[in-house]
């Protein structure tokens, strides 16, 4: 099992994510930068993770680097996380029972509303309904926290580079006809450093244009 982590300018966060880190359960932990001008690389390789530089930006980028690197390493289960402290490693083994038991395919947390800003938690779950209106599995949230077979990621056929990646896998999933759970998970909030997305209006703009530019791809897709 592989954790994979994608980060940008996490320093102050990263450190603590990766001591928390359940390693009795996870075999191998990826960060992989996207870019950082700080000392996320140092840190994250201090903690003990492998760490990886990917010269691209792109959310989706980093995350498929990882999903790679780990797969070729023989993973079969791989699990998702933010490096911002949000989300909580300790919540692994919760998130990866269903897959280990042969219940589920793939498992995405759901994080309390309160824990989020409210546009997020609405975007969510209308994000989440018109998924569930096209592919038939209603979704609360897009959370970045899940977990997922390895064999089933490589079957999806992901493309998306950009903050749309967490989308497109759930969409990709729910009309693949996967196994498909979520579950309640802790949230809090960012360790250090400041939220790429939520952190400027710019950045929130921007990820939410990428997200409804990533819906409307994938629904016009012949199935």
């Amino acid at each position: 099992m592989a954790a994979i982590i994608p980060v940008l300018d996490e320093e102050g966060a990263i450190g603590p994510v990766l001591a928390a880190m359940p390693r009795d359960w996870v075999d191998q932990v990826i960060v992989v930068d996207g870019g950082s001008r700080d000392g996320t690389i140092a840190e994250a390789r201090a903690g003990g993770a492998t760490a990886l530089v990917e010269r691209e930006r792109g959310y989706g980028r980093a995350c498929a680097k990882g999903a790679a690197a780990a797969i070729a390493d023989g993973a079969e289960i791989l699990v998702f996380l933010d490096g911002d402290g949000g989300d909580r490693p300790e919540a692994i083994p919760s998130l990866v029972q269903p897959i280990l038991k042969d219940e589920q395919d793939f498992v995405i947390g759901s994080r309390p509303r309160d824990s989020m800003g409210a546009h997020q938690a609405l975007a969510g779950r209308a994000i989440g309904a018109a998924i569930g209106l096209f592919y038939g599995m209603r979704f609360t949230d897009m959370c970045a926290f899940r977990a997922i077979r390895a064999d089933a990621l490589s079957r999806l056929g992901m493309r998306e580079m950009t903050y749309g990646w967490n989308l497109e896998m759930q969409m990709r999933a729910a009309r693949a006809g996967l196994r498909i759970q979520e579950l309640p998970v802790p949230h809090g909030r960012r360790l250090a450093g400041k939220s790429k997305v939520a952190g400027t209006i710019r950045g929130t703009v921007k990820a939410g244009v990428r997200i409804l530019a990533t819906f409307a791809r994938i629904v016009r897709e012949p199935r």
